[in-house]
């Protein structure tokens, strides 16, 4: 299913002319050097062909015959390759520099008709007659030192013409192809040549810099029926070009469908244009949601608003049969994980985007962002906030059960617990994820509870949610008694107050008379009556709070504290949101 859909990816881009993906055979790649000759094929220039200043310097993309795939051997790229290759330099005193730049010339000379393309005369005459000494007798010796030391990628254009490079010039020739099986491709159904070996995929954060696969058979034991290598898995070359740039453009360094997340890399794409909403745009933004633009801050805003509106107005409903992908890749060796494959209607994905966002609603303060990215949820429960710190494989969990409406992880809610005992800190994206958490499980376990409000709810009555009320209360009493406190009882008590209130809570409970007494009679009369609202549903402190009663405390204590800087006002806005949900 991964392979047809990349594959089928690939046919509706090449039938763009706007997509510049590149023909079968091909591949775009940065070559930051252009070796320039004449028509008696002698050197004419260096040209640097980086774009760019200081380290932001990129290399110029030019449309190549596809590279070769080299892991032990030896095998030279058509008319393209590094100076070892291609010219025969040495700059890291190889023994066989002579058999490699023989295999770059013999490639051309077996593939290419030289008969029917004058220009490659040119360059055989400059190959034929020492080319390396050539450049080091011109006026280029500065600029070939450094590529000596880079040993990179170079191409090569005649002087005068305007193709950007001799590649160009035998786009349109027909070369020799080499036959070596024939099956039915699993990708197509067609009887074809089959791809002992795929392109190479590259691009995955952390993977091999040469490349990696998705389909690879290289030790015995992975044989079936005597078949070696990809024969085990028959693809053709046709289909096997076709998937891996697809994929290899989805990639890419520019690409607008790739986004990389703690130790995965995901790319993403709709099955077929889209008329109403571009799912493409709108999933960057679930995952980053900070990332804004110059002139646009709300944009992510405004694109989540947008698929919020068409799944109201039910434009969503013409695209049932649209089917929108996400890949999630991981590094592992030679070869590329899939971490995870999803790929609903986008009817279904627009829901599922639209209940998670509902689920992670909260009260927060006016300047906050209104949607949280999952960038901010999982750093939540990392220690610093580092994303290097969020646990393996959580990453893509949370983004499993974002697109397919199941129950978060569990291990969410744990890293977010862990990091609130920890810290002594609940703050607006860490009460979100446990709310979500638990509304989730609410909801699809169809437990016999109520859901939590995104605001104060005065008439839920769980025990862990109303203690943590408490607990909120009395840090508010200290606040106001010392003005000014560097810390309060949260630094010291709220691991125990959380886990086991029943030995912490008496005592904070004995403070708070002490600090009431040096509040006006108003403050004092306002946190007595709010306490016996309160403690009234409170038949006894409990002894320990599980895992989802500590998920409760901690909201009602960030609910309580909210509610202490919320205006009557923006409260009464709240309650009605919270009764709508």
């Amino acid at each position: 299913m991964i392979l047809q859909a990349l594959y089928e990816y690939y046919q509706r881009k090449a039938v763009d002319p706007n997509s510049h993906i590149a023909p079968e055979g091909w591949e775009w790649k940065e070559i930051p050097y252009r070796i320039v000759i004449d028509r008696t094929g002698k050197f004419v220039a260096i040209e640097d062909m980086r774009e760019g200043e200081g380290r932001k310097k990129r290399a110029k993309k030019f449309l190549v015959p596809q590279s070769v795939k080299r892991t032990v051997g030896k095998a030279a790229n058509l008319l393209w390759d590094n100076i070892e290759y291609a010219l025969g330099a040495n700059p890291r005193n190889r023994d066989d520099i002579e058999e490699r730049f023989n295999l770059f010339k013999d490639r051309i000379k077996n593939e290419i008709d030289i008969e029917d393309s004058p220009s490659i005369k040119y360059l055989i005459e400059f190959l034929e007659n020492n080319p390396v000494q050539q450049i080091e007798n011109s006026g280029y010796a500065e600029l070939w030192n450094k590529i000596l030391e880079e040993n990179p990628f170079i191409v090569f254009k005649i002087d005068g013409e305007q193709h950007s490079s001799l590649c160009d010039e035998i786009r349109d020739k027909t070369l020799k192809i080499e036959e070596n099986f024939d099956s039915t491709c699993l990708i197509t159904g067609e009887k074809a040549t089959v791809a002992r070996l795929h392109p190479s995929i590259k691009g995955v954060r952390g993977g091999n810099t040469s490349g990696g696969a998705l389909v690879s058979y290289n030790l015995p034991a992975f044989n079936s029926y005597n078949k070696t290598q990809n024969y085990n898995a028959p693809i053709s070359n046709r289909a096997a070009f076709a998937y891996t740039t697809a994929l290899n453009v989805l990639l890419g360094k520019d690409s607008q469908n790739k986004i990389t997340i703690a130790d995965s890399t995901i790319v993403f794409w709709s099955e077929k244009p889209t008329t109403e909403v571009n799912p493409e745009e709108i999933f960057p933004w679930i995952i980053a949601m900070q990332k804004s633009e110059q002139d646009n801050p709300d944009a992510g805003v405004n694109k989540i608003k947008k698929l919020f509106e068409a799944i109201q107005t039910g434009q969503l409903s013409s695209e049932r049969t649209n089917h929108f992908y996400v890949l999630g890749l991981a590094p592992n060796a030679a070869r590329i994980s899939v971490r995870f494959w999803k790929a609903p209607s986008l009817e279904d994905f627009g829901k599922n985007i639209k209940q998670h966002f509902d689920d992670f609603e909260i009260i927060h303060g006016p300047k906050e962002q209104k949607y949280l990215s999952l960038y901010q949820i999982l750093s939540a429960t990392a220690l610093q906030y580092k994303m290097e710190n969020v646990p393996p494989n959580l990453a893509g969990a949370v983004i499993e059960s974002i697109i397919d409406g199941y129950p978060y992880p569990q291990s969410l809610m744990q890293q977010c617990i862990r990091r609130i005992r920890a810290e002594q800190t609940v703050n607006r994206t860490r009460a979100a994820i446990l709310k979500a958490c638990l509304n989730r499980k609410i909801r699809i376990q169809k437990l016999n509870q109520k859901e939590i409000t995104m605001s104060l709810d005065p008439n839920n009555t769980n025990v862990a949610y109303r203690t943590g009320r408490l607990f909120a209360v009395l840090e508010k009493i200290q606040e106001e008694a010392n003005p000014g406190i560097n810390t309060t009882i949260r630094d010291r008590y709220y691991g125990a107050a959380s886990s086991s209130p029943i030995t912490v809570f008496p005592r904070l409970l004995s403070l708070k008379n002490s600090h009431l007494k040096k509040l006006n009679d108003g403050r004092k009369i306002y946190f007595e009556k709010l306490i016996g609202e309160i403690i009234s549903e409170i038949s006894s402190l409990p002894t320990n709070l599980s895992l989802n009663e500590q998920a409760n405390f901690a909201i009602g204590y960030y609910h309580q504290r909210q509610d202490f800087f919320t205006k009557k006002s923006d409260k009464e806005e709240s309650e009605i949101n919270s009764n709508k949900n």
